[in-house]
């Protein structure tokens, strides 16, 4: 078979398709975050335990039933099954980059919404997300995970301290790369189970970059899924959510995830972009500004703070990498030790 009947097989749609799904999943995902807007208003009147400080969820039931937590753990489960099942498919076909669909994206975007719109209807039926059953900081922890996981995975190509790369072993850097999705759809969708689907400000955000890591999920191996431009956004979002949900909890702590998050923007996350050196200044500069004049009005002793984020994930790239690096390590041993095993004297009768 050819390379171009080859393509053909793997393309169910013409280039091109993979742009048009995306912008029809981004205004999907902003339609989808209007109507939880909308219907929240009804789970109002749902009657909540007092929060009981950072270690706390607030929105759970106070007395969970066996269908809230069948439909929660059920729908979560049915979910992330089913993502891992067509990752495993797409690479098992080792499909290619194209500007098409592939069937598999197909029936991951199919997927992806209807286990949207379930858990909405599981919502307002059961109301009860994972937040009954585990700690708020797995949740957390799982998107800290993947922020370093990314940073980790794009250091070949935009380094980790502005352009300049780390020097890890390149094996390292291919394993996150091949089994990146796995993770991925997990974090992403044990995030997307975790809380109900409410209107406060933080959800409705938190949501909407659920959707749009769902809807890049679904786009794999086409070249919307490596467009940089589009994983910038991505990679940016958190900084908005994580700004908007500290400006909600009014706890003056705002400045430190927009200046810590952007701060690895500066860093990092624009020298994957096509930008002109001047335009690197320029936003530097605009950066140290804005923080020189945010911290001058909250106090300068507070400036340390700018620093704790970016200090988090670079201290969990250099820890991810020594986990990968390790198990390879570990697996290398292993075959060699079984294609190589040891010879045993044989003797006469």
């Amino acid at each position: 078979m050819n390379e171009s009947s080859t393509r053909k097989t793997d393309t169910l749609t013409p280039p091109g398709t993979a742009n048009r799904a995306l912008w029809a999943g981004i205004l999907f995902s902003f339609l989808f975050t209007a109507l939880i807007a909308w219907a929240g208003q009804r789970l109002d009147a749902i009657s909540l335990l007092p929060d009981q400080g950072a270690a706390w969820y607030y929105w759970k039931l106070p007395e969970p039933t066996f269908w809230s937590r069948l439909t929660a753990w059920g729908g979560y489960l049915a979910h992330q099954l089913t993502l891992w099942g067509l990752i495993w498919l797409a690479q098992k076909q080792s499909l290619r980059y194209t500007g098409g669909l592939h069937r598999l994206n197909i029936l991951a975007l199919g997927a992806n919404a209807f286990f949207i719109l379930l858990h909405f209807v599981q919502t307002h039926l059961w109301y009860d997300g994972l937040a009954q059953d585990v700690s708020i900081f797995s949740s957390q922890g799982s998107v800290i995970v993947l922020l370093v996981w990314v940073l980790l995975m794009e250091n070949s190509r935009r380094g980790m301290f502005f352009g300049k790369k780390l020097p890890l072993n390149k094996a390292i850097g291919q394993f996150a790369r091949k089994y990146h999705g796995y993770f991925f759809a997990w974090a992403t969708v044990y995030t997307f189970w975790y809380h109900p689907m409410v209107n406060t400000m933080g959800h409705l955000i938190g949501f909407l970059y659920m959707f749009l890591m769902l809807l890049q999920g679904s786009l794999f191996f086409t070249r919307v899924h490596i467009n940089r431009w589009w994983t910038f956004a991505q990679e940016g979002m958190v900084a908005v959510h994580g700004t908007l949900v500290a400006v909600q909890q009014g706890n003056g702590l705002w400045p430190m995830f927009f200046f810590g998050f952007t701060g690895v923007f500066v860093i990092t996350q624009m020298y994957g972009l096509p930008l002109k050196n001047w335009m690197r200044w320029v936003i530097l500069a605009a950066y140290v500004l804005g923080a020189g004049v945010v911290y001058s009005q909250a106090g300068w002793a507070r400036l340390n703070e700018i620093i704790r984020i970016p200090l988090i994930e670079y201290l969990g790239v250099l820890l991810l990498a020594a986990i990968f690096g390790g198990g390879l390590w570990v697996a290398r041993k292993v075959r060699e030790a079984f294609s190589h095993p040891p010879h045993t004297a044989v003797t006469g009768g």
